[in-house]
């Protein structure tokens, strides 16, 4: 239904019990004060990012820019960290599910960040019931009771909070400010720094953000502006927002310094986004005769291209004095099967031993039973030490090239090729019955893994080199044929847990359009937030 609040805004959706406590006239009004302020603002780089795109199609190749070189050969460093932010040794990531929130608070992780972006369905429901939920955490007065009668309650001593708003490509299309929807991003970010930002600074441990998806130091600046205009309008002094940058496209990875820079006085760090990286280069030159990488599998962090932005991160953030989080190891805890279970767990420690041995300050962890791992391998190498910003990795130098050095281009599979289709069926599935953080195959799989599944397809089917190890070209019909025979496997595997299937006919509908059409859809949230309420 459509409720009309202040006045320019309209909300075309049910104010379910509760919701009426989070969209306010007051925190409306100051959703749309931001909206227009920076909408415009926010338009032009979208835009600004399709030219580029279009630029890079005709050939032109990523470099560090020349108008920003005094930037990044200054001396200079970001603002002071507060005591909440000085050890992030483990950091615990997931959606703003009610359970999921307590679990991950009460983890025994540093920090850990609570996501309205990728590990989450953005319906409706999810988006202002998140809002409902994080109010409660901020004042400890969170609870969840499940179907059993299990209640779940949070400890004395929790993580630190940290709160990932929408990318700037997403809208909140319920929301009409002047005619127009509002960002998804502003929303979700203006909400939860109305209701709460006062709150967290009175309990000494926040108002603290993670940013997704900037493809940009111009996009970092629009941020800052906003935190600026928002800290104003509330009365709290600018530099109180401490917020962390995903480097997770490959253009960003090209204005580490200039990011740090632009939100320095707001600046937590950055953080090595590995899954949407890979999709990034996937998807920037997926039309590039020379580009075509080999089996996500075999696309780890000691390939060329990976360790260059790895250690090019660690590098720049010490030099700044900011922290460098290492990126998520996707691999969870294995019920039921405990030679696979050692193996896994073995692999998150490797994972972690490499990230604390290369200089990164903390990593991610997606499940509250690797977080002891975790913890370990950064303490092995930090002992009591808070970061180590003092390994300033000067030893390593990496030039454009590096950065765009995208190997391995082999193998390919079938078995690679059929997992590809299996998650990206499998995710889209749950996404659209409301769930965006799901276990697939003993990983963890969010947004950024499903865009990794779609557009490797797309591109191997395009690209001369996209040929299976036997010799077999990846081609349409080998897609379609393949398809059928992996939603049975998947309609088989959620059937036994007494799922609901019909999501999945349809997300396999889906995947072989956005996996075959010409023209390539730039995110695989975009079309199909449309389809949901």
């Amino acid at each position: 239904m459509s409720q009309t609040a202040p006045t320019g805004i309209i909300i075309q959706a049910p104010l379910h019990p509760g919701f009426e406590n989070v969209l306010t006239p007051e925190a409306l009004g100051f959703v749309a004060r931001l909206h227009r302020a920076f909408e415009p603002r926010r338009k032009t780089l979208l835009a600004a990012r399709v030219q580029r795109q279009a630029r890079i199609d005709a050939g032109e190749m990523p470099d560090f820019l020349p108008e920003t070189r005094a930037v990044r050969e200054g001396d200079w460093r970001i603002g002071p960290l507060p005591s909440a932010l000085a050890c992030r040794r483990t950091e615990i990531t997931g959606p703003v599910e009610r359970k999921m929130i307590i679990n991950a608070l009460n983890s025994g992780a540093d920090s850990y960040m609570t996501d309205f972006e990728d590990s989450n369905s953005p319906n409706w429901f999810n988006q202002i019931q998140g809002q409902i939920n994080l109010r409660d955490a901020i004042r400890g007065e969170i609870s969840y009771t499940n179907e059993a009668g299990k209640e779940y309650r949070l400890k004395d001593k929790v993580a630190t909070l940290q709160i990932r708003p929408r990318g700037w490509h997403l809208d909140e299309k319920h929301v009409l400010i002047d005619g127009e929807r509002v960002s998804g991003g502003i929303f979700d970010f203006a909400l939860v720094f109305f209701h709460n930002a006062k709150e967290q600074i009175a309990r000494g441990a926040g108002p603290f953000f993670y940013l997704p998806k900037m493809e940009s130091h111009l996009e970092a600046r629009l941020w800052n502006d906003i935190f600026c205009m928002a800290q104003d309008e509330l009365g709290i002094p600018r530099g109180t927002i401490k917020a962390t940058v995903l480097i997770e496209t490959i253009l960003a990875a090209f204005e580490m310094d200039e990011i740090l820079y632009e939100l320095r006085e707001h600046s937590a760090g950055l953080n090595a986004g590995r899954w949407d990286y890979i999709f990034s280069c996937i998807k920037k030159f997926k039309t590039n005769r020379n580009f075509c990488l080999a089996n996500r599998s075999a696309i780890t962090m000691t390939v060329p291209f990976m360790r260059a932005y790895a250690l090019t991160l660690v590098k720049t953030c010490h030099r700044r004095g900011a922290p460098a989080i290492g990126g998520m190891a996707a691999l969870i805890p294995i019920k039921n099967d405990p030679e696979a279970n050692e193996k896994a767990l073995a692999g998150v420690r490797a994972d972690k031993a490499r990230d604390a041995a290369d200089g990164f300050d903390g990593g991610w962890v997606a499940h509250p039973g690797l977080v002891p791992i975790a913890h370990e391998e950064f303490v092995k190498v930090l002992g009591d030490a808070p970061n180590q910003w003092n390994k300033q990795r000067d030893d390593v130098s990496f030039t454009a090239s590096d950065l765009l050095n995208f190997q391995p281009e082999a193998p390919i599979t079938e078995a690679g090729l059929r997992n590809n289709i299996n998650v990206g069926i499998h995710y889209l599935g749950a996404w659209l019955a409301g769930n965006g953080c799901v276990p697939i195959h003993n990983l963890m799989e969010d947004a950024a893994t499903a865009e990794i599944s779609r557009s490797q397809v797309w591109q191997w089917v395009r690209s001369p080199k996209g040929v299976l190890d036997d010799g077999r070209k990846v081609d349409a019909a080998l897609v379609r044929g393949l398809i059928p025979e992996e939603l049975a496997k998947i309609k088989a595997s959620v059937s036994a847990q007494g799922e609901d299937v019909a999501s999945y006919e349809k997300a396999a509908g889906i995947f072989a359009e956005m996996s075959l059409s010409e023209a390539y859809p730039e995110f695989l949230t975009l079309p199909l937030y449309e389809t949901m309420d």
